[in-house]
């Protein structure tokens, strides 16, 4: 018999749990972290495990989470209605309609059951996405479709089966949350490539602390050619992604770091001195990636490179 009070409790102190972890590590979580999960009435909680739809036992029948892995044999994306689609779990080589965990998902539906999407980004870190929603089933493409709501709205753990899935007005705001939750997973995607590609170091000073590297689109992203992949992407500490995005600072094509004229003309303090004139001339080659597939574009950085030139004879 299912013990909703007791399901409640759980994804309660689950999302509670998450939420003090984005807080104390930001939104992208280690698989470690979250394996280890939390303690309720002296029994360890993991969020995930190796499976993709994953219920923990102290839950009964639903799922607590749903994960994808960026390398893993599931085609999970989204559909063109903007909302999550997660594939069936296999049997064998098979998507299985039958298999236990796609049904406990259909359970998780029937129930209106909040869950927790792992997003891989890369492996081993995750983008936690919660609470979310399984609103329909479609056998014909073995998938299940999932929405993201508002947290600040309420987790939905207070609302049983008697509320239909398809309420209009939690069906509008669950479209527009997934649709922003889609700009944010593609953000941070290209951030933890960017950087992992770059081994966690600046391109132009090789400052190392994580927290304050950012990744920097070559081409801007508000650009229809500026696309969120590594080729486009620069791992720049915080400074020097501001003086880049404002062409203080330019990359030619073959990767040697250009000052601003009137910048090395101007006299200032030693952060111009240090961190903006001394990276006239200098050679990222070796800061690069070393996978060719990974390294700076060649038509990305010629296109940022003539911008920086314009910008520099406009001054």
């Amino acid at each position: 018999m299912f013990d909703r009070a007791h399901d409640q409790r759980v994804r309660t102190a689950a999302f509670e749990w998450l939420r003090a972890q984005v807080d104390a590590h930001d939104d992208v979580l280690p698989w470690a972290l979250l394996l280890q999960g939390f303690q309720l009435d002296g029994e360890r909680v993991p969020l995930l495990s190796q499976q993709g739809i994953f219920k923990p036992r102290v839950l009964s029948h639903a799922p607590l989470s749903i994960r994808s892995s960026p390398s893993g044999p599931y085609d999970d994306g989204f559909g063109a209605d903007d909302l999550l689609r997660y594939r069936y779990r296999f049997d064998g080589n098979d998507p299985s309609p039958d298999h236990a965990d796609n049904h406990r998902l259909r359970f998780a539906m029937r129930e209106r059951l909040p869950l927790v999407y792992f997003h891989g980004l890369v492996p081993g870190r995750y983008l936690a996405s919660w609470p979310v929603f399984v609103v329909s089933d479609d056998p014909a493409t073995l998938t299940f479709a999932v929405a993201v709501d508002d947290r600040t709205h309420g987790l939905g753990l207070d609302v049983g089966p008697q509320v239909a899935v398809h309420d209009e007005r939690a069906d509008i705001r669950r479209h527009y949350v997934t649709s922003a939750e889609r700009r944010r997973l593609h953000q941070h995607a290209f951030r933890e490539r960017v950087l992992r590609a770059y081994r966690h170091q600046c391109a132009f000073c090789r400052f190392r602390h994580a927290e304050l590297l950012d990744a920097a689109h070559i081409v801007p992203d508000a650009d229809t050619e500026g696309e969120p992949v590594v080729p486009n992407g620069l791992a720049l500490c915080k400074l020097h992604h501001a003086a880049f995005d404002r062409h203080f600072l330019g990359v030619r094509p073959d990767l040697v770091v250009e000052v601003r004229p009137d910048l090395l003309r101007e006299e200032d303090g030693p952060t111009l001195v240090h961190a903006i004139q001394r990276m006239q001339g200098i050679s990222i080659e070796r800061a690069v990636p070393r996978k060719v597939e990974l390294r700076p574009g060649a038509e990305f950085l010629e296109r940022q490179y003539q911008r920086f030139l314009e910008g520099s004879a406009a001054r």
